[in-house]
């Protein structure tokens, strides 16, 4: 286990802000998007599709309409009901994929049961596929060519740039092999020339391999997962993880003298959000750490918005 001494004790790592960075983004997309609404006479057009009545679902689609709104681009949120059939949704997809005036298409995941969920997702235009989850995207982002990155690896990558953190020589490990963080990150780290280890819940050893680590990210869903003996001292830490605990203990276990705020929280709606990083022990080791809430979430919105508008100029032949 690592050892920390007392000038450990009061250091603290800066705060890797992925608030600031998604502004700083959004803007950017907001200029954009007057400028091509100026030129074509129209805007970008975002279309959500939501199957069910998923709370967490309805919360995300709610908060990507909003943002395009904000932005200056056109939304739409296409509710469907739980029995939605596979068939069904393919043909709302096609529905989608036939209109001129829709640049993006996201289909909210989870599907319910009944839906067959890569189906659809590979039924997508790859054109609008601004999530970056169609075979074709995959398959040009593995061989470094142009198309549609997943969101989320898409912002930590900005995060990292936008933040002064140097990725070609770094050592980068990745705690999570998902097809959409884990394994789509590898791919855009490794094209800015990092060295990158992949580690998964098979990993034997997991601490002896991040501990090499310059740049570790954290994508597997579990609480806490991370601690200071997993980290390398002075490395940047990007926390993907999005879970919720309801123990007032527990939160004051890992927010340390911080955690008044979630104890509070816990106490007025039942729950506090932690990420895959146990944040009183890794703020006293890492370089950087990245906040849950508040770290690569609204990366990912921005990102989205990013997409959409790159779809629409590429659609128009706008560079």
């Amino acid at each position: 286990m690592l050892m920390l001494t007392m000038n450990d004790e009061k250091r603290r790592a800066a705060v890797l802000d992925g608030a600031r960075v998604a502004e700083e983004i959004k803007r950017e997309v907001a200029s954009e998007v007057a400028a091509f609404r100026d030129k074509h006479g129209s805007v970008p057009c975002l279309v959500a599709v939501r199957v069910g009545h998923d709370p967490a679902s309805a919360v995300y689609v709610r908060n990507k309409v909003r943002t395009s709104e904000m932005l200056g681009l056109r939304s739409e949120h296409h509710e469907l009901p739980e029995e939605t059939t596979t068939g069904e949704l393919l043909a709302e997809i096609a529905r989608l994929n036939a209109r001129d005036d829709v640049d993006g298409i996201l289909v909210q995941l989870p599907l319910p049961q009944n839906v067959a969920a890569a189906r659809v997702l590979e039924a997508i235009d790859p054109a609008k596929d601004v999530d970056g989850f169609h075979p074709l995207n995959v398959g040009r982002l593995t061989l470094g060519r142009s198309g549609f990155a997943p969101c989320t690896p898409a912002g930590i990558i900005e995060l990292l740039k936008r933040s002064g953190i140097g990725i070609r020589g770094q050592h980068a490990c990745i705690v999570g092999r998902s097809h959409i963080v884990g394994r789509p990150l590898a791919q855009l780290l490794l094209q800015r020339d990092a060295t990158v280890t992949i580690c998964h819940s098979r990993t034997q050893e997991l601490a002896s391999l991040t501990r090499q680590a310059d740049i570790l990210i954290a994508a597997v869903g579990h609480v806490g997962l991370i601690r200071a003996e997993h980290v390398k001292p002075g490395a940047s830490v990007i926390d993907v993880g999005m879970n919720k605990i309801t123990d007032v203990e527990t939160a004051r276990e890992f927010f340390g003298e911080n955690s008044t705020p979630r104890v509070e929280a816990i106490r007025k709606r039942g729950f506090t959000l932690v990420g895959d990083v146990h944040p009183a022990e890794v703020e006293k080791v890492a370089g950087h750490l990245t906040p849950v809430p508040g770290g690569v979430g609204p990366l990912t919105v921005a990102m989205l918005m990013r997409n959409t508008l790159t779809a629409a100029q590429q659609r128009r032949g706008v560079s």
